[in-house]
């Protein structure tokens, strides 16, 4: 096996009066991995998120991006390799500026940010309705509509293509279908499986649909008070049930 992208390496955070909300946790993530996340309220999910994007700070132990220690780094400085998709439309996205104006920033990820009304030449804007396209849900057509006037699957749609315009190095997706309708939310996780397989994305995605953390992904973990209490891939995932997985939110 290659050597992972990035390594979690017995990750303690704690708040309040020592309260662990990551335990000890260990965790190795490899390029063109599709992780899909469960456990209940307060495992640790989101806490496992903040902590690779360094929003939170580690208490103890070591995250490593190839092999080099990132655990002091800043949260500004990751968004150069990381980038992230967050539950609420709202969030990731420019309300005041037009989709195709949101898009052309998106690409200056990692880079000195400004923008020029010239970036968005005919050419340009054939690209982003080819792109958008792809969604499926009329984004193609919207180009020039200020984002803050989209719908919501519309406008969660624009922060996935926003995070992957400049391919990240791992993506990740925080709940990103959940406050979407049932049928806007399984078209967009068709849309995002379809990219992140065609595109060798290395992702992890953070769900309580037990059906899609099943169906989609090569890979996935549950955590329970902060650790990692199931991890598995190819044959053994697929191999699972629901029931399987219900077993261990019972215990």
């Amino acid at each position: 096996m290659s050597n992972p992208v990035f390594s979690l390496k017995n990750i303690v955070v704690t708040v309040g009066d020592g309260v662990k909300i990551l335990d000890n946790l260990n965790l190795d993530i490899y390029d063109g991995d599709f992780i899909t996340i469960l456990g209940t309220n307060g495992a640790g999910k989101s806490t496992l998120f903040n902590t690779i994007a360094g929003n939170l700070k580690i208490t103890l132990g070591q995250l490593e991006h190839h092999g080099k220690n990132i655990t002091n780094s800043s949260a500004v400085s990751r968004t150069n390799y990381i980038a992230r998709v967050f539950q609420d439309p709202k969030m990731g996205t420019a309300p005041r500026m037009t989709v195709a104006e949101n898009l052309l920033l998106s690409e200056k990820r990692g880079k000195k940010r400004s923008l020029r009304n010239r970036g968005l030449t005919k050419e340009k804007l054939a690209d982003y309705a080819k792109i958008t396209k792809v969604m499926g849900n009329n984004l193609n057509t919207r180009l020039q509509t200020a984002t803050g006037n989209l719908s919501g699957g519309q406008r969660q749609a624009l922060s996935f293509l926003m995070a992957t315009r400049v391919k990240p190095e791992l993506l990740l997706l925080d709940e990103h279908t959940a406050a979407l309708d049932p049928k806007t939310s399984e078209h967009l996780m068709i849309a995002t499986n379809e990219q992140v397989t065609q595109n060798n994305l290395t992702a992890m995605m953070i769900t309580h649909n037990l059906a899609d953390a099943l169906k989609y992904g090569n890979r996935l973990i549950i955590l329970n008070a902060g650790k990692v209490v199931l991890d598995v891939n190819g044959t053994a995932k697929s191999a699972l049930t629901e029931g399987d997985i219900l077993k261990y939110f019972i215990a």
